[in-house]
């Protein structure tokens, strides 16, 4: 049996389902989950947990993350990204960098923002990828999303000092965002706001939370890592041995007790030799109580 988490990069052509499927042969280990969903064109960080640590994934789920992503101004797809039919095109020629620029100030900040027919959202029991898949388009109500910083450069040199020349219609943008923000949306509406039309050509996830694409690892050289390295970034507390025993039962504590102090949590219970052994939540104002206990029964 293996507990523990990982940090793949994803490769394109894949879906996250398809990846944990993978993982799961490579492991032979059935639990195994995954942390905030990447399209199958898309790469990068992608979050499995394996074994008991599929229990942290709650944790990781509504992290904040950072994408590059590559926009192509001038035309629209069903989908909003190169995987989609082309259903419009519009000469943006005479757009030039500054207009970018400003266009994307628009989108910095708390924003609503409709999700796309292609996303997993259910809307009265059915998935919008379903009914897109049927030909069905349905209201979506905007849900609230916030962009922390949404920076954009011309994958191809500014041009438009030339005479007669075309100025760049594919822009690089680098995106800090709050979990649940759709980048193919963001690319489809700096498009409108500039007049035309866009898409999202290429999409890579470079940050998940505390975890970077510099620490991922290729699917087929899946590295597992301890379970306490999924609670990163959040207070831990060091407990004697003799506690081991009260917490695998699921005990509630005084907050002085455990060692912790004031705020919700969680907090990362973890034994004297490094190991995960809970993770705790306040329960009131004087104890905490397990969200999650890992230790073997």
């Amino acid at each position: 049996m293996t507990d523990g988490f990982a940090i793949v990069d994803k490769p394109a052509g894949m879906t996250s389902h398809d990846v944990v499927g993978r993982a799961r042969k490579q492991l032979s280990e059935r639990r195994i989950g995954h942390a905030g969903t990447l399209d199958p064109d898309a790469t990068g960080v992608l979050l499995l947990g394996i074994g008991r640590a599929t229990r942290l994934l709650q944790f990781l789920s509504g992290c904040d993350k950072t994408y590059v992503a590559e926009i192509e101004l001038g035309i629209e797809t069903n989908t909003l990204d190169a995987a989609g039919v082309v259903t419009a095109t519009h000469d943006m020629r005479s757009v030039t960098v500054d207009d970018v620029v400003a266009a994307v100030g628009q989108f910095v900040g708390d924003i609503d923002q409709v999700p796309p027919m292609v996303s997993a959202i259910k809307i009265d029991g059915r998935r919008l990828h379903e009914l897109a898949r049927e030909g069905i388009e349905v209201e979506r109500p905007a849900r609230h999303v916030h962009v922390e910083r949404f920076d954009i450069e011309p994958i191809s040199p500014d041009l438009s000092a030339l005479p007669g020349a075309a100025r760049a219609l594919v822009y690089r943008a680098e995106i800090d965002c709050s979990s649940g923000t759709y980048i193919r949306s963001l690319a489809a509406d700096l498009g409108r706001a500039l007049g035309g039309g866009a898409h999202l050509r290429a999409l890579r996830r470079t940050r998940v939370g505390h975890f970077g694409i510099d620490e991922a690892c290729p699917l087929d050289a899946l590295e597992v890592r301890p379970m306490i390295d999924a609670m990163r970034g959040t207070a831990s507390v060091t407990v004697a041995d003799p506690m081991v025993a009260l917490i695998r039962n699921g005990r509630v504590f005084a907050r002085d007790e455990l060692g912790v102090g004031p705020g919700d949590g969680p907090w990362s219970v973890v034994s004297s030799t490094g190991e995960l052994l809970a993770v705790y939540a306040s329960h009131g104002s004087e104890r905490v109580k397990p969200t999650v206990v890992l230790v073997p029964s």
